[in-house]
C-alpha cells in the first residue's frame, strides 16, 4: 500500500512537471510572436548591404544569406548612424576618414553603378531577454524595410564631388500620435545646395553628411507646394479661399475709391460746365440773348 502510494505521488510530479514545462513553452511562443512598438526618441540602428570594392557586388554569408553591415560610425555620437524614432530635427552624421575602400564604394554609389542599400527595422529587434538590443551585424530573419541613400555628385579622375546634403523621409502607421507605431517605409537622397556647390572628396578626407529627417504618419506624401502647371498644380480649397477674397478686396477697394474720390470730383465738373464758362450753354438755350436775338428774329426789337 506504501509503495502504490509513492507510484501516485511521483506519476503527479511527472504530470505537474510537464504541465510546467508547457504553460512555459506557451508562453516563450507567446513573446515570440509579440511585436515591441516604437516609442518617440527610439534609436533605429540603420545596417547596409555589404558588398565588394573590385565589382561593387553583394556579400553573402556561409548560409548564402545577404549579409548586412553597420553604416559607418559617425564622430558625433561615436556610434553607426541611428535614427530617433518620430524626431524631426537636422542631423549631422561625420566619418573622420575616408579609407581607401570606402572611397571606391563610394564611386560605385555615385556613379549609380551600385546603390547604397541599407535596411532599418519595422520593429524594434529583441534580445533573449525581452528588451531592445542594436545587433552589431545582423543576417538574421527580422522584419526590415529597405532605406536607400540615393547619393548625387560626380566623379573625377582623382577626387569625387558629392551632395552631402539629403533628406530621410520616413512614413510610419497612424499610431505615431500615440507615440507606439511601426514603420512602414523610408527613403533618403541627396538634395544640391543653391549655390550648386557640392563637397570635394579624397582619400583619407572626412565626408560629413547633413541629414534633414521628416516623418509622416500616413503612407501618402501630404500636398504639394506648388501650383505650377507640371509641378502637382492641384486646386485646394485654401487656393479658392484665397482667391475669393483676394477678389472681395478688390472689389471693396475699387467701390470706395470710386464713390470717395472720383464721383465727387465728377459732380464737380458737371456743376461748373453746367453754371460757369461765359454764358456759352445759356446763349444757346435762350437765342434772344445773343447779338443776332436783340436785333434779329425772336429778339426784343420791333420788326419793321
Amino acid at each position: 500500500m506504501l509503495l502504490s502510494s509513492h507510484r501516485v505521488f511521483w506519476h503527479f510530479h511527472e504530470i505537474s512537471a510537464l504541465l510546467v514545462g508547457l504553460v512555459l513553452l506557451v508562453e516563450a511562443k507567446t513573446r515570440s510572436d509579440e511585436k515591441a512598438s516604437y516609442v518617440s526618441g527610439q534609436a533605429i540602428p540603420v545596417t547596409c548591404l555589404n558588398r565588394t570594392i573590385d565589382t561593387g557586388e553583394h556579400i553573402t554569408d556561409s548560409a548564402g544569406q545577404l549579409q548586412y553591415i553597420p553604416f559607418p560610425i559617425c564622430n558625433e555620437t561615436n556610434r553607426p548612424l541611428e535614427l530617433l524614432f518620430g524626431i524631426e530635427k537636422d542631423t549631422s552624421c561625420t566619418i573622420a576618414a575616408i579609407s581607401d575602400e570606402f572611397f571606391h564604394l563610394l564611386e560605385f554609389y555615385v556613379h549609380n553603378d551600385a546603390p547604397l542599400t541599407c535596411r532599418i527595422p519595422t520593429h524594434p529587434l529583441l534580445s533573449a531577454t525581452g528588451t531592445s538590443a542594436i545587433p552589431a551585424s545582423t543576417t538574421i530573419a527580422e522584419d526590415h524595410i529597405p532605406l536607400i541613400f540615393a547619393l548625387a555628385g560626380t566623379l573625377q579622375s582623382s577626387h569625387l564631388h558629392i551632395n552631402t546634403r539629403m533628406n530621410v523621409i520616413l512614413h510610419t502607421s497612424p499610431d505615431l500620435a500615440k507615440e507606439e507605431a511601426d514603420i512602414l517605409a523610408a527613403t533618403a537622397y541627396s538634395v544640391p545646395s543653391l549655390s550648386g556647390n557640392s563637397t570635394k572628396i579624397i582619400i583619407g578626407d572626412p565626408l560629413s553628411l547633413q541629414l534633414k529627417v521628416k516623418w509622416y504618419t500616413t503612407p501618402s506624401l501630404p500636398p504639394s507646394t506648388t501650383q505650377l502647371s507640371g509641378l502637382g498644380g492641384h486646386v485646394h480649397f485654401s487656393t479658392v479661399v484665397y482667391c475669393l477674397l483676394s477678389a472681395g478686396v478688390g472689389v471693396a477697394g475699387s467701390l470706395a475709391y470710386f464713390r470717395g474720390v472720383e464721383l465727387p470730383r465728377r459732380m464737380r465738373r458737371y456743376g461748373k460746365d453746367r453754371v460757369g464758362g461765359g454764358g456759352g450753354e445759356r446763349g444757346y438755350a435762350f437765342p434772344g440773348s445773343g447779338a443776332l436775338g436783340m436785333n434779329g428774329y425772336g429778339g426784343s426789337g420791333k420788326r419793321d
